[in-house]
């Protein structure tokens, strides 16, 4: 039967001790590296190792349950967070109206005011405790300034909490695929062990998802653990994302080290072509958006930081550090020589779309599945804008307390024998094939095939009808071929499989979703429907596996608009 089975570890033992159910054909082979295959239980199982991951374990161990966390990586160095600093959206509370409607006017009337509130206080209300765990937070007349973090640091802080309080770790333990109870109700997860050369099965009474959104493996900084591994496990679970057309933010990075993505320092940037000319780029005074792309698409970009006064330049020198290691690196100074610009895709990272959450404690449709950080969908706090940087960080700490909460609760819910019930695993594209015959798929191959169709800002900046459908049939061409024999010789073979299939299926998530909005909306540019629709005032909810399918999930609340201040309520401020 070739390859056909392995991702099952087809050792009737395990299955006996589990419940699983598997298909008789994937009984005949048990590979070297299922032998040794670690077993473990818990009453809440967080999968990732970023902020919102961390906040989840915690929030949940904090209920007074066990708590496993697996990571892809090393938990406190990998991913976007760790990479570098990041602002945080936790204004003092006599700014929460100023910060709140400014958020919910970027997100042009998709953006949820409730929503936005609950993220600020809650996340304003939760730094005091990083402090109290040993962060340091700069100071200003005595008092911390708790608006930003240093990413290493920070995320160093939240693991040894997580230790602390019993939190048992797995890094280096990517989870590929979620187990179902036979009432539908998720069960735990299996993965590989990267360094121990086996798998593992985790037997959860409750799942947090939060390892992420996708990246595309653009190497944008910090990014590529971000592969939508997240995405295509809840949607084979049985959970919905929404918002999947905001899944094109570029960001600037110098072109010639492209992966180091802060934007910060490049508003005192002016621009130019090959030739020098000024490109300009400003409308009232403010930059468009748009000037960046599509300046590129015309020709070669330069940039230099001229614009930045000695002041500025301290701050962002000092904020935003890893943004100027490249030029140290090549001898360039930055605000005297122009410098190549290029544009690199952090897709849903600093986009907005994700797995769809349905009620407070960011529960998803599969009971005791539960969403948060980048891998949910955003949409209540931004729309379709992009919440990168202060936002998502906020967004993660909220996020992460609320789904790791709620698990908690549901693990409590179902009782001391929830790991007798017998289940199934749900992953499909990547692992197994049913066509013992079928030939292995070449996982580069499907990587650089999505990349083609996802990387060009002519694609999915600007998008068209046309073009979304010319890669829509491209796309699908690739889920066709990741349905086959996947390679699965070692523990590396069988995780990259997998993310082949991930990236597959939310570049056609995106690029669906895509399709359906007939209308320009923040990120989601189309250039054949250029003006934001008023009725088209609704969330795009998403999934499907070999068929896919969209449904408008319509806002019924009002729009808001800021409360007027009169000159009593302004002198009395």
């Amino acid at each position: 039967m070739g390859n056909a089975g392995r991702w099952i570890f087809a050792c009737r033992s395990y299955s006996k001790w589990q419940g699983i159910k598997l298909k008789r054909e994937d009984k005949k082979l048990l590979t070297s590296y299922s032998e040794n295959e670690l077993q473990l239980t818990a009453d809440v199982l967080v999968i990732g190792g970023g902020p919102a991951a961390a906040w989840a374990a915690w929030a949940a161990a904090s209920q007074g349950v066990k708590v496993i966390i697996v990571d892809k990586g090393f938990l406190g160095t990998s991913g976007a967070a760790a990479a570098s600093g990041n602002g945080i959206m936790a204004p003092s509370p006599e700014n929460w109206d100023k910060v709140l409607w400014e958020r919910y006017r970027s997100g042009k009337n998709l953006a949820n005011l409730r929503w936005i509130e609950r993220v600020i206080e809650k996340t304003w209300l939760s730094l005091p405790l990083v402090e109290d765990w040993g962060y340091r937070f700069p100071k200003e007349n005595g008092e911390s300034i708790r608006q930003s973090y240093y990413g290493p640091e920070y995320m160093r802080v939240l693991r040894k909490k997580l230790l602390r309080v019993g939190v048992q770790i797995l890094d280096q333990s990517p989870a590929l695929e979620l187990l179902l109870a036979d009432d539908g109700s998720v069960a735990g997860a299996r993965g590989v062990q990267r360094q121990n050369h086996r798998t593992y099965t985790v037997r959860a009474s409750a799942v947090v998802l939060a390892n992420g959104g996708c990246a595309f493996l653009s190497k944008a900084l910090g990014c590529n653990t971000n592969t939508g591994d997240g995405l295509l496990m809840a949607v084979e679970a049985g959970a919905e994302l929404s918002s999947m057309e905001a899944s094109n933010h570029y960001a600037i990075s110098t072109a010639f080290n492209a992966t180091v993505t802060r934007g910060v320092p490049f508003g005192w940037a002016s621009y130019t072509d090959e030739a020098g000319n000024d490109l300009g780029g400003y409308i009232n005074g403010r930059r468009d958006p748009s000037f960046l792309p599509n300046a590129l698409l015309k020709g070669a970009v330069y940039a230099r930081l001229d614009r930045a006064t000695p002041e500025v330049k301290a701050v962002i020198e000092k904020s935003h550090f890893i943004a100027f290691l490249p030029y140290k690196k090549a001898g360039i100074d930055p605000y005297t020589e122009r410098v190549p610009v290029t544009l690199v895709l952090e897709g849903t990272v600093r986009g907005t779309g994700g797995i769809r959450i349905i009620n407070d404690s960011c529960g998803t449709k599969v009971p005791g599945l539960y969403a948060a950080g980048d891998a949910a969908s955003r949409e209540f706090l931004a729309g379709l804008a992009s919440g990168g940087g202060g936002p998502n960080a906020a967004w993660a700490i909220s996020t992460g307390q609320w789904a790791g909460e709620g698990a908690a609760a549901f693990a409590k819910s179902l009782g001391a024998h929830a790991h007798e019930r017998p289940v199934h695993p749900v992953g499909q594209a990547g692992f197994r094939t049913y066509s013992p015959a079928s030939e292995t798929f070449d996982n580069e191959a499907i990587v650089r095939g999505v990349q083609a169709e996802m990387f060009p800002l002519e694609k999915n900046y600007l998008r068209s009808e046309q073009k979304l459908l010319d890669s829509l049939a491209k796309l699908e061409a690739l889920w066709q071929q990741v349905q086959k024999n996947p390679k699965q010789d070692t523990v590396r073979d069988v995780e990259h499989s997998r993310r082949a299939a991930a990236l597959t299926a939310v570049a056609r998530w995106a690029y669906f979703s895509a399709l359906h909005r007939t209308e320009t909306r923040s990120e989601h540019i189309r250039v054949d429907y250029p003006e934001t629709d008023p009725n088209q005032r609704y969330y795009q909810a998403t999934g499907g596996l070999d068929r896919l399918w969209v449904r408008r999930d319509w806002i019924t609340d009002a729009i808001a608009t800021p409360p007027v201040l009169t000159t009593q309520t302004k002198a009395s401020v």
